[in-house]
């Protein structure tokens, strides 16, 4: 009768994932040097860490993050929650951000609100339960639920920082690192104004809770109407922001006059509106005048290329990167920065000589 043969030990748990006692079996040591390695790599002798790293390539082991959270009580996690994550002026404020987590050993969990303050909420329940290192959300409009759960992670301790604002009169205990876009607004319109024009329109966005854009929009309509300018107001379509544009170009065709200039919310809506102004026949910058917002790669393209607000964007990454990265060194809050954006005049604006 032949004999079963014995059956190999396990040696992994019931998850298949390979444990600490696998990587020491392997490399021969103990687990407690296997542990020092992972922590300070410098204290083990060359010859040993050449075999651990050796074995942790054969078994795929990954540290357990959730045991070291718990044993520090934070993870070396920082959550972002960013409205588009399609959006490149986003994009590289992300990019920037993670960069500078990435180096001084934090990574990101990124989530996209899509522009909607409840989802917001919902995401802040979701990623606190992870401890975070640092909370990063965009612009300082939140509901009550999220703003109290804000102020809450602001007091265990947690680096709070509200990014792509920074407003004079914001009384929250969070930094902000951003830029004041009602200031922003008003530098659109007097760009348009000491051009000579004044029959002025602002192309607001159709996204009901892009707050920023809506501020921009306001103070440009307050600024042109303290210089006794004649300015309209309108909201995109949503949907594609190219189509809208071309679509508002109908509207501002339905007006008693047509307006010699107008401000976007953004470059996509600009250059939509640009490019159906030429189709009707409408010189630009000679009729209509466009100054667009964002600085986005394809109005640089056109002809005339677009006038537009340079943000900053990567700016924003890198300092909010920095201020999380400082605030837990140093066990205190996050400081708050102001940072500049530019004014890009191009062709869409140029006045004829």
């Amino acid at each position: 009768m032949t004999p079963h043969p014995t059956p190999a030990r396990r040696s992994r748990r019931g998850h298949g994932r390979a444990t600490l006692s696998d990587v020491a079996a392997l490399a021969e040591v103990t687990k407690i040097t296997v542990s020092r390695f992972l922590r300070e790599p410098e204290r083990v002798a060359e010859g040993t860490a050449e075999r651990i790293r050796a074995a942790l390539a054969a078994t795929g082991y990954v540290p357990n993050k959730q045991a070291g959270q718990l044993a520090s009580g934070r993870s070396n996690i920082v959550a972002a929650l960013i409205p588009n994550l399609g959006h490149s002026i986003f994009g590289e404020t992300v990019q920037a951000l993670s960069e500078g987590l990435q180096a001084a050993g934090l990574e990101l969990l990124l989530a996209s609100t899509g522009y909607s303050p409840q989802r917001e909420e919902e995401q802040l329940h979701t990623v606190l339960g992870w401890a975070p290192a640092a909370v990063v959300v965009t612009g300082r409009r939140h509901t009550p639920g999220a703003l109290a759960l804000l102020h809450e992670a602001h007091a265990a301790g947690t680096p709070v920082l509200e990014v792509w604002d920074h407003h004079p009169e914001h009384k929250a205990p969070f930094a902000q690192i951003g830029f004041d876009h009602a200031q922003v607004g008003r530098a659109m319109a007097r760009h348009l104004l000491d051009a000579g024009h004044r029959r002025l329109a602002y192309l607001d966005s159709g996204v009901a809770t892009d707050f920023r854009a809506h501020e921009r929009g306001a103070a440009f309509v307050a600024e042109a109407k303290q210089a006794k300018a004649k300015v309209t107001m309108l909201t995109a379509v949503t949907g594609d922001p190219f189509d809208a544009g071309r679509q508002a170009f109908t509207t501002l065709r339905a007006l008693p006059a047509l307006p010699s200039a107008v401000a976007c919310a953004n470059d996509h809506l600009a250059c939509g509106l640009l490019l159906e102004a030429q189709a009707r026949g409408v010189a630009v910058p000679g009729e209509l005048a466009l100054l667009g917002f964002g600085d986005f790669p394809v109005g640089r393209q056109l002809k005339p290329a677009l006038s537009t607000v340079r943000p900053p964007s990567q700016e924003i990454g890198r300092a909010a990167a920095q201020a999380v990265v400082e605030a837990l060194e140093h066990a205190t809050p996050a400081r708050s920065q102001a940072l500049p954006w530019q004014l890009l005049a191009r062709g869409s604006t140029a006045q004829s000589a």
